[in-house]
């Protein structure tokens, strides 16, 4: 897989199937736009290429301040498109001047730069400057330009509709299951251990304390998870049990950490990288009266996270 900063590093050596997007998530309805894009690649035996954005798109032109919960870092984001057979990945950098271009110039630099020649989007997809590109005008455009191009409708499951915007909301109530259905893999958050207070440790359930690769990425709702556990590149997977919030039994803080117990494991990880995947909600996080209840409590949760 190639991936391009610029469209001007795109060599014009073969006829482009292109879809454009941001693909948070990259889930189900996304995949349905990817398949497309690879079979129009390959009627027209040529390249599959998608053009996404790093940061987010509404980072850049919400007014707030609040920055958007991603549920893919640019990292993992590549990492799935080359699972899934993309042969180049563009990813421009998205800026209030790249906002404001209108779309016809937009579509004409990718004619130049890519050889485009067949475009696949998504049912709700608009782009441009004040969003005025879509559908229609894409489809009258590549008439005139010499282009094909094919709308994939919206993905339903079980009667709803796929978004990432409704995934998001899932892992904020702690629902990581319907995520997961809906993202067709478990959710996935890499980051680095750093050091904690050894409190862990110090009660015989050592953890290990993650910090977030991307401080914007989205952070499922607080309580314990059955999770799985990939070490930096490492091919196995370990199976343990996470705890997302201000741990009340032992702090009176309101500050959040992710801290994630190993099963079967007893070597040192500070420092080191890890992808913490969201199996299953366990429970919500509560306060305990003494240690020794705490104790039985996390027995308890490591059952059912062992069964999970």
């Amino acid at each position: 897989m190639n991936i391009y900063n610029s469209l001007h590093e795109i060599p014009r050596n073969a006829k482009t199937a292109l879809t454009i997007g941001t693909f948070d998530g990259l889930h189900l309805g996304h995949r349905a736009i990817l398949d497309e894009l690879l079979r129009a690649a390959t009627g027209l035996s040529g390249r599959s290429m998608v053009l996404t954005f790093d940061p987010h798109p509404q980072e850049v032109l919400r007014k707030t301040g609040f920055s958007v919960p991603i549920l893919t870092p640019i990292k993992q984001k590549l990492k799935l498109l080359e699972t899934l057979g993309i042969e180049g990945i563009i990813v421009l950098p998205f800026t209030q001047e790249f906002a404001a271009t209108p779309w016809q110039s937009f579509i004409d630099q990718l004619i130049e730069c890519t050889g485009l020649a067949h475009m696949v989007v998504g049912h709700d997809h608009a782009f441009g400057r004040n969003r005025e590109g879509n559908a229609e005008s894409l489809r009258e455009y590549g008439a005139e330009k010499g282009f094909t191009f094919t709308q994939v409708g919206p993905l339903f499951v079980d009667g709803e509709m796929i978004s990432s915007t409704k995934i998001r909301n899932a892992l904020s109530e702690g629902d990581v299951e319907q995520a997961n259905r809906w993202l067709d893999r478990p959710y996935a958050l890499t980051g680095t251990v750093v050091q904690g207070d050894g409190r862990g440790r110090q009660i015989g359930v050592p953890t290990a304390n993650i910090k977030p690769l991307n401080q914007s990425q989205l952070i499922p709702a607080n309580g314990v998870y059955a999770v799985r556990v990939q070490i930096e590149d490492e091919e196995a997977l370990y199976k343990g049990m996470a705890n997302i919030g201000v741990r009340p039994t032992f702090t009176d803080g309101s500050e959040r950490t992710i801290e994630v117990h190993l099963f079967d494991f007893s070597d040192e990880l500070y420092h080191r990288e890890v992808t913490v995947e969201f199996l299953k909600f366990i429970r919500s996080e509560r306060k305990f009266g003494s240690k020794e209840e705490f104790l039985a409590q996390l027995e308890r949760d490591r059952e059912e996270c062992n069964d999970s």
